[in-house]
């Protein structure tokens, strides 16, 4: 049980240090997180908010930054012994959860909302 809880506690130090070190955004993607055309989604990826009109540049920088993620969260996964969507889904909550104001974020039923 003792491993299981230290495996568990590196774990989440582990997906708390990614969701810090996320790294900056290019200009462009956080011009448009600022402006709720793009947002953190729940799932631990960026994704364009339903309705806004997200230019081609914005949506390949988008994709490119989620690869980028999945590689990170299937590293993480590997190591701590957990599942990619799971270290993806405890990252993209703390994201969501630190999403400045003004931000839009994706809720887990799907809607998006602006954060106070």
């Amino acid at each position: 049980m003792r491993k299981l809880f230290e495996k568990s506690a590196i774990a989440a130090l582990a997906l708390a240090a990614s969701a810090t070190a996320a790294g900056a955004l290019p200009p462009i993607v956080e011009d448009a997180k600022s402006k709720c055309v793009v947002g953190e989604q729940a799932d631990g990826y960026l994704g364009v908010v339903a309705g806004a009109m997200a230019s081609d540049a914005v949506r390949r920088e988008v994709r490119a930054i989620n690869q980028q993620r999945k590689a990170k969260y299937a590293e993480l996964a590997a190591n701590n012994g957990v599942t990619i969507e799971d270290a993806a889904a405890l990252t993209g909550k703390q994201r969501v959860e630190g999403a400045e104001s003004g931000e839009c974020v994706q809720l887990p039923d799907g809607t998006w909302a602006k954060q106070p």
